[in-house]
């Protein structure tokens, strides 16, 4: 199920990115110290009573070479693609500017809820000025202090009022969804198409909860159901999208939201780029299942060690991928293709993999008595005992008495011998140490 996206729209120094970093929160962590994780500030979950959503700081797009109310304009229109609900940023130190009054009616006649907030009220006396802003025609301003974080409660309250109740989508146990997320032109629809039509045998549009996004369903010739989540990226172009990178990882954020398996697709002629290491990174850390797909392999100029090579390559710009598998394959000549719809589904059996306790402790023990656990000022870590309590991805709590204690590279240790004992091939796996009680 998709979370509720959120967007802060407004012009510059009003204080999106400090009110974007409060409601996040803590929620803003790093899942695994590994380098290679890019990490970009435009996007974060947040939650708010017991209510998980994600939220996009539209600070964090901008178009260069644009003027100030042109940009900001720009920044409107993807949240207004983009979001179930929208927060327009103004300040009460400036006033009501023209760049206010431009962006007001594009939110206004979207039709999706805007919540206003007036920012920098951190003197109460100033409360009565925020008044004028009812002349925006968005309804009750609320102040704020991003300094202080007073009156967050309140905009918050009223931002999960506007939430959706129902997400247009009926969950089916059997059906694998997977999506296709990459930098634009390294060929995802192509491949959409060709995987379609080389395999199905039934095909159907599904709504998805991406806004104008169409899900299609296919059945193997194996009779496995197979849902392609559309990224709106596939299907629609626009200069606005196309103005700004940042705007096609906020597209994958979402195809990855909504997948069981994410094919990270990298253009065999372009090579390995940042942007593929930063949309990767949010598969990694969503803990979906992950599959690298090298596309255009077939206008590669090849001798017997290229294959190798290029794999070598993306196991050293993606060191924190090292269980994805990779594939080479080309859209315009099918090679390969008719091996994914099968390893998807290996994927995908992998992330609901489950071990049972009394087997798990007995390799936790075995490779405590192998290598033994680390110590710090005197202190050894102790172990005492392991289970698993989640899949998707699978996820173990091993009991110690000092979380502390637990170095991150004993706990690779303990997830590399995990690895080479059962088939997590295609998912990360999640190791939480936790105090004894």
């Amino acid at each position: 199920m998709a979370q509720p996206v959120v967007a802060i729209v407004g012009r510059p120094n009003v204080g999106k990115s400090t009110i974007f970093n409060r409601i996040a929160g803590e929620r803003i962590s790093i899942v695994e110290d590994v380098a290679g994780v890019t990490r970009d500030r435009i996007y974060a979950e947040a939650e708010w009573l017991g209510t998980e959503f994600s939220i996009i700081d539209t600070g964090g797009i901008t178009m260069e070479d644009e003027p100030l109310m042109e940009q900001v304009r720009h920044q409107a229109e993807i949240a207004i693609e983009e979001a179930d609900v929208i927060i327009f940023m103004t300040s009460v130190v400036e006033g009501v500017t023209d760049a206010d009054e431009q962006v007001a009616p594009i939110l206004y006649r979207s039709g999706k809820p805007v919540v206003l907030a007036v920012n920098k009220v951190d003197n109460p006396e100033r409360r009565s000025d925020i008044y004028e802003f009812y002349s925006l025609g968005l309804g009750e301003p609320y102040p704020l202090s991003g300094s202080h974080g007073l009156g967050l409660g309140d905009l918050l309250d009223k931002v999960v009022e506007h939430f959706p109740k129902g997400n247009g989508e009926e969950d089916d146990e059997t059906a694998i969804r997977f999506s296709l997320i990459g930098r634009p032109n390294v060929g995802k629809s192509s491949l959409v198409n060709a995987i379609i039509g080389e395999e199905r045998v039934i095909v159907s549009d599904i709504a998805g909860t991406t806004r104008d996004a169409v899900d299609t369903s296919f059945l193997t010739k194996e009779g496995q159901e197979f849902i392609v989540v559309d990224t709106a990226g596939i299907r629609k172009r626009g200069k606005v999208y196309e103005n700004t990178e940042k705007y096609s990882v906020l597209r994958a954020m979402r195809a990855i939201e909504r997948s069981d398996v994410i094919l990270c697709v990298i253009n065999a002629e372009e090579g390995i780029r940042e942007q593929d290491k930063r949309v990767a990174g949010y598969a990694h850390e969503a803990g979906k299942g992950l599959i690298i797909v090298v596309n255009k392999w077939d206008t590669v100029e090849k001798d017997t060690h290229t294959m190798q090579e290029f794999e070598m390559d993306i196991r050293k710009e993606f060191p924190y991928l090292s269980y994805a598998p990779i594939i080479f394959v080309s859209a315009k000549t099918k090679q390969r293709l008719d091996r994914l719809p099968e390893l998807i589904e290996q994927v995908n059996i992998n992330q609901n993999l489950r071990v049972q306790s009394s087997v798990l402790n007995e390799l936790i023990m075995d490779a405590v008595a192998m290598n033994p656990t680390p110590t710090d000022k005197g202190r050894r870590l102790r172990i005492y005992y392991a289970t698993q309590v989640a899949v998707k991805p699978p996820t173990f709590v091993v009991f110690v008495n000092d979380p502390e204690l637990m170095h991150f590279s004993y706990n690779r240790y303990l997830e590399n011998r995990i690895r080479e004992t059962f088939n997590f091939q295609g998912t990360p796996i999640r190791i939480i140490p936790r105090q004894r009680k």
